[in-house]
């Protein structure tokens, strides 16, 4: 009757609403959760392809690749801080005397002079972004320095034991779906592994490779600062489309107080930079991972800034790599029975994930 059908609507309606709110309340949750995933990911593939030309067992695998990456760290650290706090201290100290600079620059023509005159003064431009609701969101859920420290060793041990036993959750997962779902379940689970320990990978190859080619070309012009620059740029590099906007802002400004000329050169640089990236990088990556359209990664990453801030920015890529999956897998192959193929076939796991036993006996 009429009577039911509206009753189930109101249901299915207020239901809807209730896991959207709760959704909405343990999303920083989630994106904890996800980055563990994506450590464990990185530790795992690395602990595997490690197992490749070795025969340590696996906890030593596991134990090498963290006490590698804690060398490399320390030992980053120990050479590279001293400079990098310096420098970081001239450049907060430079960019409101180039704001400063680009102003009078401006002001010297008629037209430019009008429209500084309905700008405030650099400097308190300057202040106002740095003391901005924006940038006190970069942290999103680390907002604190104690809450920092807590989430991250939070993340930590979540990627520790994620990556110790992924068997565990993997069959785990398969036991929520019927045993006749249970094998497809274990190649979506493997598709997305695949998926994102190839990002990882492609990805930390690209910030080490524009981190270290902008630092030398930025040295090469002379422009100041050249270390903590490409320091910025590398490590912005692992936000598409509006990392490296953002890094090359920077070192315009402080290129610009030299001179106007160098600033230019400086545009040259990063764009040179992002041409040899797309071209050699990026088509590594994507074949061995799912391709993201610029336009759809754009518009994912607004609306994950939106949600949560700078943070959402930073992960709306991979999770966006893993809604791929799941749409291409569960929706278009298996409900519409569209075989094509978008995702490249991975055919060499490198996770070690047995299927369910129940599975296999079905």
């Amino acid at each position: 009757s009429f009577a039911q059908r509206a009753l189930i609507v109101v249901v299915l309606t207020i239901t809807a609403i209730l896991l959207l709110t709760l959704f909405y309340y343990v999303f920083d949750i989630l994106l904890i959760i996800f980055m563990a995933v994506l450590v464990a990911v990185f530790l795992r593939g690395s602990a595997t392809f490690l197992a490749k030309y070795t025969k340590i067992g696996e906890g030593l695998q596991m134990g090498l690749i963290v006490l590698v990456l804690l060398i490399v760290g320390i030992l980053g650290f120990i050479f590279l801080a001293p400079n990098v706090i310096h420098q970081l201290d001239e450049l907060g100290e430079g960019i409101p005397a180039s704001m400063a600079k680009l102003k009078t620059s401006v002001e010297a023509y008629p037209q430019g002079a009008a429209v500084l005159s309905k700008v405030p003064d650099p400097a308190a431009i300057w202040d106002r972004i740095v003391a901005s609701v924006v940038l006190k969101k970069v942290a999103g859920m680390f907002s604190s320095t104690l809450g920092a420290f807590g989430n991250l060793f939070v993340i930590l041990m979540l990627a520790r034991y994620f990556a110790g036993t992924p068997g565990y959750y993997s069959q785990g997962i398969q036991r929520l779906f019927p045993i006749p779902k249970r094998e497809r379940v274990r190649e979506i689970l493997e598709t997305i592994y695949n998926s994102l320990f190839f990002w990882l990978v492609g990805k930390t190859a690209s910030m080490i490779f524009i981190g270290v080619l902008t630092f030398v070309l930025l040295w090469l012009i002379g422009v100041p600062l050249a270390l903590v620059l490409g320091l910025i740029a590398g490590l912005l590099s692992f936000i598409p489309n509006f990392g490296p906007i953002i890094a090359a802002i920077p070192a315009v400004l402080i290129a610009f107080v030299k001179d106007p000329w160098l600033a230019v050169w400086t545009i040259a640089v990063y764009v040179f930079v992002q041409f040899v990236e797309s071209w050699v990088v990026t088509p590594f990556i994507e074949k061995r991972t799912v391709e993201l359209e610029p336009g759809l990664s754009m518009m994912f990453q607004l609306v994950m800034a939106l949600l949560v801030g700078t943070v959402g920015l930073v992960v709306a890529t991979p999770i966006l790599a893993v809604i791929v999956v799941l749409v291409q897998m569960v929706y278009v192959e298996d409900i519409l029975g569209d075989r094509s193929e978008i995702i490249p076939e991975q055919k060499d796991m490198p996770l070690d994930v047995q299927p369910d036993e129940t599975a296999s006996e079905a």
